[in-house]
């Protein structure tokens, strides 16, 4: 029994590692591989490609073609560097105004009354509900010149002519804040919820005001959930693609756009493989403070 138990224990531990390796290791060293490579009017664009037809001496000696020239042409080129930094910006601020709306909501969620905390979640992933692209479509009918918010703001006469909004960053900037909004307040609710009451209520009994409590209790114990939040909006924003090519304009400038370009347009795989490789390798920063400040929480 003890024999069936543990190679039972292997298996579902080995599960996750199985599923990594299949689906994400793999293609990212045919990536990483495609990077290698060099663009080519072929099929598939790029030369050498590996054949196991071909035998394995044969793969061995075309190891030799691979070269860096696509880092190089990254290197070169200003323009990803512009790419990079863009999507930068963009995400940093969508972060930045996901946190700022996201945490109102989750501490009003985390202080409701107990029957009402699971309508609430329910309604805060209640936009999952709804295709991604249906949901950036309405955007483009809300933010448009002759657009819902513009056509609602002059009937009340608040403006006096449409507000350019649409195709510009600010309207990336909406698009991703709304899109990613639940993946900010689900952490966030979750470490405010298992906040212990009594700390308040120590709190007040010590003379605290709620305004002194909230910032010197609530946030700092709830650090951990905006760390996870801000990681969870920032990474796919970094990378997103539908938003900008979307809602943003001709000028709007992001990594995902570039990647599209080089993979359909320029047919430059190389290329697009290694901007893809450069962007993982900067995500990998944060992504490694992350589970570092997690794994010194947790206690021994």
């Amino acid at each position: 029994m003890s024999a069936r138990r543990s190679l039972a224990e292997r298996l579902v531990l080995g599960a996750p590692w199985v599923w990594l390796a299949v689906f994400f290791l793999i293609p990212f060293l045919i990536v990483v591989k495609i990077s290698l490579s060099q663009a080519a009017l072929a099929q598939p664009p790029y030369t050498p490609a590996f054949d196991l037809a071909d035998g394995w001496e044969a793969m061995v000696g075309k190891l030799s073609e691979l070269s860096l020239a696509a880092y190089a042409g990254l290197a070169d080129d200003w323009l990803y560097a512009q790419a990079y930094l863009s999507s930068l910006r963009m995400a940093l601020i969508s972060t930045a105004f996901t946190l700022a709306i996201a945490y109102p909501m989750a501490y009003a969620m985390a202080r409701a009354p107990e029957h009402l905390r699971p309508v609430l979640l329910v309604l805060a992933i209640a936009p999952f509900w709804t295709s991604f692209l249906i949901r950036v479509y309405a955007w483009i009918t809300i933010l448009k010149d002759e657009g819902l918010l513009n056509h609602a703001l002059l009937s009340l006469g608040i403006i006096s002519e449409p507000l350019r909004i649409f195709a510009t960053d600010g309207a990336v900037v909406i698009g991703i804040v709304y899109s990613y909004l639940p993946f900010m307040v689900l952490p966030l609710y979750n470490a405010i919820a298992r906040q212990p009451p009594e700390l308040r209520e120590a709190a007040a009994d010590l003379g605290a005001s709620p305004a002194a409590a909230f910032w010197r209790i609530t946030v700092p114990l709830s650090a951990p959930g905006i760390l996870a939040g801000c990681l969870l909006v920032f990474i796919p924003a970094i990378g997103e693609f539908v938003i900008p090519d979307l809602l943003g304009g001709s000028d709007t400038l992001m990594i995902g756009r570039t990647l599209w370009v080089e993979f359909f347009d320029n047919r430059d795989w190389p290329a697009a493989s290694a901007v893809a490789v450069v962007l993982l390798a900067l995500l990998v920063l944060p992504m490694a403070l992350y589970e570092r400040s997690q794994m010194a929480e947790t206690p021994p």
